[in-house]
């Protein structure tokens, strides 16, 4: 083909350019990035500053412009500290947002991780800004948690048999250490022809006979002592670890509890996606009206239950008042949680499995009479043991006893309790003794029982009663409805659209820095397209 069939180059390398005399030029008046750096400028960065040293070395890149290129970074896919160094070189938002700093990949990085209790107040600013400018609203909220994989592999891990192996090790490593600076001594003390004098013969200037202080420890020896001690922590853990397993049913011999090498804050947890590896389980509570996330959190095990009621009250303390209305699933609707709910005036929704009063044959006018046998096969069957479950069983509260779906009377036999994630619970329990020549004893009682049916009942069982009574009315499972858009479309955003499926900080405390960045990113962002909205909103009020 001809030469000139091909269109031309429209900016040969070699060409004279004018480029805008200012950089702000270069960003359109509307841009978003003009909103973020708007926000963060009136923040009081004192906290920040003072961590600095204020005097010694280079003067440092002020704390806002770090901060705004993180968070801005984040938004926009870009989570390491290697690609916002490129981004800031070479995009032109990042370089308007940076005013011609350079930070480096390691600057960037200690910048991530020193923050970390000054981020919660940045958090608290933004949050607050939005609460204010009536973007956020506290009328209803959803609570959820997921699994994000830790800098970790799944197939190096601790357990209590490899812990033990190896601490053995580190007590032969150090004794050693030690008998060899020992020899040391005297082999310096031979070369100067000099006897070393026995520790027991050595004598202070008053007379009475002390032991020679012991050598200071080398740098060897020391990181040696530390590794013990940390050893020994892990060795504890683990022994916990497989006490709780075998209290749930466990063998620990054939399948030990298991810690990762590389990040031992983390578990070896399954994943949503399916399989097991080394996760944390990060928890956001979302606002149901623009989905700005109210708090943030990690842990290092799958117990999601217990940080409900304290989330709730960092709500509280952070933006002044609790949600109206909280979402969350099934595994919240915990005792101590719905207790904690109607303390707090905070009306609390989430499923609850028990029988509907009107599917359940044993919910029956006069309890002392037996459930007609045509409604046998009705009655509620527990999906653990495959016996009859307990809403069988009908509390007469006066009498303080249960009565069977046979209308024989189950009192109180004794009082139990355990340890369970490291909380101790109480309960009472109440036991049949007319079970023998039951019609029912075989869906009743397990073979392997001793003793008749019984049924426990702890503090909360009131609780609980009422919150599934309130959980069977229609207004309620439909409001209940919401709860997946709210309280999920967070690690939607999170994991798909910011691309974070791993952590890369290692530590507990580390990954929740990492993962309060994360979350403030996406409040900031909200903010500050709902302010771009805004403002357009009213121009075309202004141009009509």
């Amino acid at each position: 083909m001809k030469n000139d069939y091909w269109a031309r180059t429209p900016l040969p390398r070699e060409q004279t350019l004018l480029f805008p005399t200012r950089l702000d030029e270069i960003i359109p008046a509307d841009h978003l990035v003009r909103v973020y750096a708007e926000l963060l400028a009136d923040y009081d960065w004192s906290e920040w500053e003072a961590l600095y040293d204020g005097v010694v070395g280079q003067p440092p890149i002020h704390p806002r412009y770090l901060a705004v290129l993180w968070l801005y970074g984040l938004r926009r896919r870009i989570g390491t500290t290697r690609k916002l160094e490129y981004a800031i070189q070479f995009y032109t938002d990042f370089m308007w947002l940076a005013e011609g700093h350079t930070p480096d990949h390691t600057t960037l990085n200690k910048f991530r991780t020193k923050f970390g209790q000054a981020l919660k107040d940045l958090f608290r600013y933004v949050s607050r800004r939005a609460l204010l400018e009536g973007y956020l609203q506290l009328n209803e909220s959803g609570t959820d948690g997921t699994r994000i994989k830790a800098n970790a592999s799944r197939y190096k891990t601790w357990t209590a048999e490899k812990i033990e192996r190896y601490l053995t090790e580190l007590l032969v490593q150090f004794q050693d250490s030690l008998d060899e600076v020992g020899r040391r001594d005297e082999a310096e003390a031979l070369l100067a022809e000099r006897v070393p004098v026995p520790r027991a013969e050595v004598v202070d200037d008053d007379g009475p006979e002390l032991d020679e202080a012991p050598p200071p420890l080398t740098l060897e020896q020391e990181a040696l002592r530390e590794d013990i001690r940390a050893s020994r922590e892990l060795q504890e853990q683990l022994r916990v670890a497989d006490k709780a397993r075998q209290a749930e049913g466990g063998d620990p011999v054939t399948n030990p509890a298991q810690i990762p090498m590389t990040d031992t804050d983390s578990r070896i947890l399954p994943n949503k996606e399916g399989g097991y590896a080394a996760n944390y389980t990060p928890l956001v509570t979302a606002e149901g009206r623009h989905g700005f996330l109210l708090d943030c959190d990690v842990i290092g095990s799958s117990s999601e239950g217990a940080e409900l009621v304290p989330s709730l009250d960092r709500i509280k303390e952070e933006l002044g008042a609790y949600p109206q209305r909280v979402l969350a699933d099934g595994a919240f609707a915990t005792g101590p949680n719905i207790a904690a709910f109607e303390a707090r005036s905070v009306e609390f929704l989430s499923p609850f499995a028990l029988p509907e009063p009107a599917q359940n044959p044993a919910v029956r006018d006069d309890p002392t009479q037996p459930v007609p046998e045509s409604r046998w096969a009705e009655l509620p069957i527990s999906p653990q043991s495959k016996m009859l479950d307990k809403a069988c069983f009908m509390y007469d509260e006066q009498a303080d006893l249960y009565r069977c779906p046979m209308g024989q009377e189950l009192p109180f036999a004794e009082t139990k309790s355990d340890i369970r994630r490291g909380e101790k619970h109480t309960w009472r329990v109440y036991r049949c003794q007319e079970c023998a020549g039951c019609p029912l004893h075989d869906r009743c009682i397990l073979a392997k029982s001793k003793q008749g049916r019984s049924v426990t009942r702890d503090i909360y069982t009131p609780e609980r009663e009422r919150h599934a009574a309130k959980m069977s009315d229609p207004i309620a499972k439909e409001n209940y409805q919401r709860r997946m858009s709210i309280g999920e479309t967070p690690f939607a955003l999170i994991k798909h659209i910011m691309g974070l499926r791993q952590f890369l900080l290692r530590g507990l405390e580390k990954v929740k820095t990492e993962w309060r960045w994360i979350c403030l990113a996406v409040n900031l962002d909200k903010l500050a397209r709902l302010r771009c909205k805004a403002r357009l909103a009213a121009l075309a009020i202004e141009v009509v």
